[in-house]
């Protein structure tokens, strides 16, 4: 990766949908250039994924949590299955195996309380893995990026 590599990554985490020519123009480079740049970076592996990122509540979504989550032994089986689970849930929008007091640390998108309620009934309380868990409920949104310092 060189430096226009930097620079077109940079603006293109910021708004995925500018056009080639746009970005290849702010980067100098022709629009032909800046796709072909950015076909390797997918192909390479630098982009993972382009995504969108919507409002919680517009979608009928707007309690957000996070949770850190305390396995009971830190097995390589438990841990295993947890991240299948946590893999496996459209409410766990994103998903950490941490170092510290915790082992997982998950960020998730609720309807309410009564919904986070019943989820952590079902799959904390009554997952024998699990030994503990602590809620953080979000009060406002201060920052929402996944972008990656690349300058």
């Amino acid at each position: 990766m060189d430096k226009i590599d930097r620079k077109l990554l940079a603006l293109f985490q910021q708004n995925t949908r500018q056009t080639t020519a746009d970005l290849g123009e702010r980067v100098g480079l022709s629009a032909t250039s800046c796709q072909r740049r950015l076909a390797k970076l997918r192909e390479s592996g630098v982009i993972e994924a382009e995504v969108a990122i919507l409002s919680p509540k517009a979608v009928g979504r707007p309690l957000t949590v996070v949770v850190e989550v305390i396995l009971e032994k830190g097995q390589s089986d438990l841990v295993s299955r947890f991240r299948a689970f946590a893999a496996s849930r459209a409410e766990i929008s994103q998903c950490y195996y941490v170092t510290g007091r915790a082992d997982f640390l998950l960020v998730m998108s609720m309807t309410n309380m009564e919904e986070y309620d019943e989820f952590t009934k079902a799959y904390f309380f009554d997952n024998p893995d699990v030994r503990s868990f602590e809620t953080s409920v979000v009060m406002s949104r201060v920052k929402v990026s996944l972008a990656i310092p690349v300058l």
